[in-house]
């Protein structure tokens, strides 16, 4: 009776020492997942940065982007377009698409999005040829998922190119990502993080 007694108190032990571990793994491999995400949120960042300063020189304007509240991160998930709207939103989803190999969506989309404000006859020329050839063409660098008869009816709209070329496939890949990737970004460890409160101290809760 005592052996069977001390096998089971060993067996727990043993049990106990396993578990601590995995714990101990599974709050590393979600600092690493946090942190990598971290990495690819300030290079999306910085890029958007950099870009506005170009912009906005002659000016003299500047904006930073700051992380936002949780209340403001909650709003990302009332509507996909809350969270485009979002300069800061929009770089944590690209991080997301980046992670899921799939960033050319969201990438073409912001393409359309420069594409369809381009005033200059000439410059909508080039353009609609340079997304073509990144996005559409067979075996395009960022080759999107579209039906065949829309590559074939945005290969003959860009031979007299209009705002509208690409209207179908935006639509398409922008329904993708709202579908599939936007509810799992939402889902994701880096979002959630974005959204939790920081816990009032001590001093704060006795007030």
């Amino acid at each position: 009776m005592q052996s069977a007694l001390l096998v089971a108190v060993r067996m727990e032990r043993g049990s106990r020492r396993r578990s601590e571990p995995e714990e101990a793994d599974k709050g590393r491999m979600k600092r690493t997942i946090i942190k990598d995400w971290k990495t690819r949120l300030s290079y999306f960042l910085q890029n958007s940065s950099n870009s506005n300063k170009r912009k906005s020189k002659k000016a003299g304007k500047h904006r930073n982007y700051f992380r936002p509240s949780p209340e403001e991160a909650q709003l990302w998930s009332e509507a996909f377009d809350e969270l485009l709207a979002n300069k800061y939103g929009l770089a944590a989803f690209r991080a997301f698409l980046k992670s899921e190999f799939c960033e050319e969506n969201i990438e073409f989309w912001l393409a359309c999005e420069d594409f369809k404000k381009t005033k200059s006859p000439q410059k909508l020329t080039s353009k609609a040829k340079k997304i073509y050839n990144d996005f559409i063409e067979k075996e395009a660098p960022k080759e999107i998922n579209i039906d065949f008869q829309t590559k074939t009816m945005i290969a003959q709209n860009i031979q007299g190119p209009t705002h509208t070329c690409f209207s179908a496939a935006q639509k398409r890949v922008y329904s993708l990502m709202e579908n599939n990737s936007y509810p799992r970004f939402l889902e994701s460890e880096f979002y959630q993080e974005l959204c939790k409160k920081a816990p009032l101290s001590r001093a704060a809760q006795g007030t």
